[in-house]
């Protein structure tokens, strides 16, 4: 009688095999390039001084909050919003028009203008199926026109003291930074341990399942896209309080940047996964990444460049290691 070999339990057979080569190799490129950015940093005059330090924390930190505001919008599936940056500018002018409210109703009223203005997008997502990419493009140029058209074209100063508070920086680190991080916590924190959390990962992975096997599809996109707006409107803050006035440019290229960090982050724009902390990096990366280039003399055009060549290779590296798991 002819033997038959059996994997024993725990033994990778040829599949286990394949897919831990496949992840071995986009990890070890993943660690190169992080060493590349930090040698690269290393050698760059200046970068090491405490002052560029802060410098980059602060930049990583106002695109970081934002990007968890699309980490849960993209975990959702094939969604991500390309008004970032003219619902931040929105938001910012009226947190500092509101100043002479004090600093927690300006801040209360700006998070329900992100809120609302991000959450009937995610509405219209989930319960329509609309194109998220055609929609906020769209609902870009209408936030902007009514920013310009409120504000009749001109930079919002505040109206109050109350935001400097924002600019604070406890033990020497920006206020800010201790806010990302610890946003970052609470958001891993509900997409791993929360109820919400767990459906927002089924209804990415497979909106037609998860609407057929009776999950609410429509209100959980929805509450997740309201979180996402409440996000850009901390940002807002935070960025109006930085440069002590606010108007419709105010945003830059935020929208650009976030989604630049959450994708470095290594979150897929398919949907169904992904991590606040990894995001959190990704912020990080972005910001050093555009630090170095800065303090090399490059141009913001080359800034961009370098920048979108990163996300398209962590893109590459993510598509590689998801096929890797199902062959």
């Amino acid at each position: 009688m002819t033997a038959i070999s059996t994997p024993l339990r725990g033994e990778p057979g040829p599949r286990r095999r394949q897919r831990s080569i496949s992840e071995l190799v986009t990890d070890v490129l993943v660690v190169a390039a992080v060493v590349a950015v930090v040698v690269v940093g290393l050698r760059t005059e200046r970068f090491l001084t405490v002052a560029n330090t802060k410098a980059i924390l602060t930049s990583a930190s106002l695109v970081g909050i934002a990007a968890l505001g699309l980490t849960l919008i993209m975990i959702g599936g094939a969604a991500v919003s390309l008004a970032v940056s003219q619902t931040v500018a929105a938001a910012g002018m009226v947190f500092l028009a509101a100043q002479s409210l004090g600093l927690v109703p300006a801040l209360v009223l700006a998070v329900v203008v992100g809120s609302l203005l991000t959450g009937v997008q995610g509405a219209v997502v989930g319960y329509a199926g609309a194109n998220p990419v055609v929609l906020t493009i769209a609902a870009g140029f209408a936030i902007a026109g009514l920013a310009v058209g409120i504000s009749g074209g001109e930079s919002v100063d505040p109206s109050g003291t109350g935001y400097d508070l924002l600019n604070a920086t406890p033990a020497g680190v920006p206020l800010c930074v201790f806010v990302l991080v610890a946003l970052a916590l609470l958001v891993e924190w509900v997409l791993r341990r929360s109820a919400f959390g767990r459906t927002l990962y089924l209804v990415g992975e497979n909106r037609p399942a998860a609407r057929a096997a009776g999950l609410p599809v429509g209100p959980t996109t929805t509450v997740a896209w309201l979180v996402a707006g409440a996000l850009f409107a901390v940002t807002a803050a935070f960025t109006a309080s930085f440069n002590t006035a606010a108007n419709v440019n105010l945003g830059g290229t935020l929208t650009f940047d976030a989604i630049a960090a959450v994708l470095a982050g290594g979150t897929p724009i398919s949907g169904g996964r992904g991590s606040a902390l990894h995001t959190l990096a990704g912020a990080v990366l972005i910001s050093a990444v555009s630090d170095i280039l800065l303090l090399r003399g490059y141009s913001t055009g080359v800034q961009v460049l370098v920048k979108g060549l990163i996300v398209l290779a962590v893109v590459v590296l993510v598509y590689l290691r998801a096929r890797g798991r199902r062959s």
